[in-house]
């Protein structure tokens, strides 16, 4: 027969875990709809893609900045993710990661100086 007891403090904290998850999504919810204006209009519920209506001619033309932007962020975010693990294991990698890492990093520099030349970065 297996003793199960053990598991009782896992059970007790998953427990916990959820009921404060629930009150840390809901009671916002609750106090936001009890102390403030519910005044929907057409504009409040419509729904937005990138700055712009979602449901248009899609012949018509659309700013392609957001999406330039969207990608410098994910590839700068990216390197920022990199970092940290480089850095914790620098010292078991040696020169060898210390040389991958720095070949990255001006490729990296490269990329950015080519996006703000290009106006990428500017925005009207």
């Amino acid at each position: 027969m297996v003793d199960l007891s053990q598991y009782l403090p896992i059970l007790i904290f998953i427990g916990i875990a959820l009921a404060l998850s629930a009150f840390f999504v809901f009671a916002p919810i609750g106090v936001s709809y009890l102390t403030g204006t519910h005044n929907p209009t057409s504009d409040k519920l419509s729904e937005y893609e990138c700055g712009f209506p979602a449901f248009e001619d899609p012949r018509s033309q659309f700013d392609v900045r957001f999406y330039l932007v969207a990608i410098l962020f994910i590839i700068f975010d990216l390197e920022a993710a990199f970092l940290f693990p480089w850095a914790v294991s620098l010292r078991d990698t040696g020169w060898a990661g210390w040389t991958t890492m720095m070949v990255f990093l001006f490729e990296l520099v490269i990329g950015f100086i080519y996006a703000w030349k290009k106006g990428a970065l500017d925005w009207e």
